[in-house]
């Protein structure tokens, strides 16, 4: 039997059964008489799911379903982004793009609808962000924290863990761009736009200022050369 036949059956099991993260799968030579196959092809497909974080092989105590993590997912799409960018393509602006079209989509639903709680804890961010700003501070974690916070009140799990895997893969490729850097004054008005807007009900203006905040960095994408592996920084957007 083909080795993605196998990787299937396993897959299949799992759902069919209904096992949770964590849950134990059959023994290896269970496995092998429900499948109808050798124990080394039983192995061999159960380290191919490992590697994707659908099992979880732990030595001398069994085999177990894995955490479904996307970091297989964030490992591939940097990988891909990196590689395509150092053969002149342009990988990075694409990404760019793929965050903008997600972005603004999401903003339009949230106009008017982002509970209270999550509108008090954003002004806090963008406070914070005005305070790192004027002191010479980075303000990248924050201004991390104030986009998942922003999505939060969706209430999609999945949907989180995405926003999060793209930010960690677009942030991760990055190499030196040209131009000039964002005055962090600007990023910290742009929050406070996209807040006031959301606050407000307002969509289309929600929309044009999660458009405006990526503005810079698309510019400046658009006309970045490709660079080595050695010349990337942490800057955020």
């Amino acid at each position: 039997m083909a080795a993605r036949d196998l990787q299937e059956r396993i897959k299949k099991l799992i759902i069919d059964r209904r096992l949770a993260s964590g849950a134990p799968l059959p023994t290896e030579p269970e496995l092998m008489e429900y499948l109808g196959a050798s124990r080394n092809s039983v192995r061999e497909a159960l380290k191919a799911l490992q590697a994707m974080g659908i099992v979880e092989i732990r030595h001398g105590f069994g085999t177990y379903v894995g955490p479904m993590s996307l970091a297989p997912m964030i490992e591939g799409l940097a990988f891909r982004t990196v590689a395509g960018h150092y053969r002149g393509e342009d990988s990075l602006l694409q990404l760019l793009e793929l965050r903008e079209a997600v972005e603004t989509g999401l903003v339009s639903r949230l106009a008017g609808r982002i509970p209270q709680a999550d509108l008090v804890e954003l002004d806090t961010l963008v406070d914070r962000m005005e305070e790192q700003a004027a002191q010479g501070a980075g303000l990248a974690e924050t201004d991390r924290a104030f986009h998942a916070t922003l999505y939060r009140g969706l209430d999609n799990v999945l949907l989180c863990e995405v926003l999060e895997a793209f930010w960690d893969a677009f942030h991760r490729v990055r190499t030196d761009l040209g131009g000039e850097p964002q005055d962090p004054k600007v990023t910290c008005r742009q929050h406070r736009e996209i807040l006031d807007a959301v606050r407000s009900g307002d969509s289309v203006r929600a929309e044009e200022a999660i458009r405006e905040h990526f503005g810079n960095i698309r510019a400046r994408l658009s006309t970045t050369a490709p660079q080595g592996p050695h010349t990337r920084h942490n800057e955020r957007v």
